[in-house]
């Protein structure tokens, strides 16, 4: 992996030194799973859920992506989708909407990275 794609991973919010151990030192293992992420339909089903206030989708497709990004260590992602699912589960529904622009704006940020990955 250069230094370029290294920056733009790590300026997105992955942890590429955590998620390279994970991958055991497989770049190509990385970013084969990334670019997966991106077509990753759970976050448009989180989106959805949240839309219609399906507590039972929402609270589903908000531990798949903590899970996928705790895997990929999109560090700030898997800290935000972690502690969502804890409200979501808890029935702190109101909480758990307010947090969305900052989930939102977390993975663009990372699947922005990404997908310039592939330009």
């Amino acid at each position: 992996m250069n230094a370029e794609t290294k920056k733009r991973l790590i300026e997105g919010g992955v942890d590429v030194e955590g998620a390279l151990e994970r991958m055991l030192g497989s770049e190509t293992l990385l970013l084969s799973l990334l670019k997966k992420f991106v077509k990753d339909g759970n976050y448009e089903k989180w989106l959805i859920s949240m839309d219609a206030r399906d507590h039972e989708g929402a609270v589903e497709a908000a531990h798949a992506l903590k899970g996928i990004s705790g895997n990929l260590s999109i560090t700030e992602l898997y800290r935000l989708f972690s502690k969502q699912v804890e409200e979501l589960r808890a029935g702190r529904w109101e909480e758990a909407q307010a947090m969305r622009p900052q989930i939102m704006e977390a993975y663009e940020r990372a699947t922005g990275a990404i997908r310039e990955l592939e330009t």
